[in-house]
């Protein structure tokens, strides 16, 4: 997952999104830097819209499937073009289902204990889910215990605002869901929302970075 986590580590999770819109949606957020796109299984024909992503995007974009809870649906996104499982949840069978299929898995964890099963089952990063439920120091105390190398992600009520403590407490990047992308939101919209977590990304990092 490294490599597409160090141009701008965060995942956009594109839930309602229809198939006639993605291309466009897509453009922009990789315009703005983004380089993982997730379309949540619970979206309006999500594999269509993961193939028209992957057809137009290409392989230097990290297209997938959120809300995977069936370890049938791996199959699916793979036809459809998808290199990304994306989960709320640590099933195992599905996170196995991803790695003998050959896609990136990254499953949502809320303990120390999904979080070390979700790893022994192959996971390539974790989703911290819902980040709400946690805190900056539940995740500092994760850090202490968890593989030094591995990105953990918070997901759930993340804003360019509040970045920053979950940054110093050891956040290698987010998953943004609706505060980036809703349905009937326009493509002009999208794309400014998605340049002001660029924005606040590249800041925190900066700061972070000449801290050091």
């Amino acid at each position: 997952m490294k490599a597409w986590l160090e141009p701008l580590p965060l995942v956009a999770i594109l839930r309602g999104l229809a198939p006639d819109e993605s291309v466009d949606i897509g453009r922009v957020l990789v315009e703005a830097g983004f380089r993982m796109l997730e379309v949540p299984l619970n979206s309006p024909q999500p594999y269509e819209s993961i193939r028209r992503m992957t057809d137009a995007l290409g392989h230097d974009v990290l297209t997938g499937a959120g809300t995977v809870l069936d370890p049938a649906n791996v199959k699916k996104v793979a036809d459809a073009g998808g290199r990304l499982i994306v989960m709320p949840h640590a099933d195992v069978a599905v996170i196995r289902a991803a790695k003998d299929a050959g896609l990136f898995c990254v499953p949502g964890v809320a303990t120390p204990t999904e979080a070390f099963a979700a790893l022994g089952a192959g996971a390539d990063a974790l989703k911290l889910f819902p980040a709400e439920q946690a805190s900056p120091a539940v995740l500092k105390a994760w850090r202490a215990v968890l593989p030094k190398d591995l990105a953990v992600l918070p997901v759930g009520g993340i804003s360019p605002d509040n970045m920053a403590p979950w940054l110093a407490a050891g956040a290698n990047g987010f998953g943004i869901g609706s505060s980036l992308y809703a349905p009937g939101r326009s493509v002009s919209d999208v794309a400014a929302r998605a340049r002001a977590f660029a924005d606040a990304w590249h800041g925190h990092h900066v700061s972070k970075g000449s801290n050091a």
